[in-house]
């Protein structure tokens, strides 16, 4: 077989968008409006939303890529080279289910399901910064980056 399946290709890409837009958002957006501004309640609940989102479809594509045909490994004639890019790559699974887990942490931490999704009218807390899960949810962020930037290098 020289090609992945067709869904395996669709969900890689449709996934790369919407990690993409969810890091940038959790960076760009979530990150400088403080959390008394209002707007921070729409930020969080389309941010959670697809993080959602983004378990579901990385579960499915764990499924498809272990029950599916794919080419053999690329074979770059180094064998340290071969090995670290398979790490790599089930390492960029393991940040997304890392980004996931401490993103629902937090929130459960938080109290947020029913603060953004129910309007409950509740405040948000103060800040974020002092819940264990959101040192985790930034390491993992900055840990992601730099293996989505190695993995675009790499291609």
């Amino acid at each position: 077989m020289s090609r992945y399946h067709p869904a395996l290709v669709t969900l890689h890409w449709l996934l790369a968008l919407m990690i993409f837009v969810a890091l940038a958002m959790g960076t760009f957006a979530l990150d400088p409006i403080p959390n008394d501004d209002p707007a921070k309640i729409d930020a969080l609940r389309s941010h959670m939303t697809a993080g959602a989102a983004i378990l579901v479809l990385m579960l499915v594509r764990l499924v498809v890529r272990l029950r599916t045909d794919h080419p053999p490994k690329a074979d770059i004639g180094n064998p340290m080279l071969n090995r670290l890019a398979s790490w790599a790559h089930w390492s960029m699974y393991l940040m997304v289910f890392g980004m996931v887990g401490s993103g629902i942490a937090m929130s459960a931490m938080a109290g947020l399901p029913p603060i953004v999704f129910g309007g409950s009218g509740d405040p948000l807390p103060a800040n974020f910064e002092d819940l264990p899960p959101r040192a985790a949810h930034g390491i993992f962020a900055t840990i992601f980056m730099l293996l989505i930037a190695a993995h675009i290098a790499a291609a």
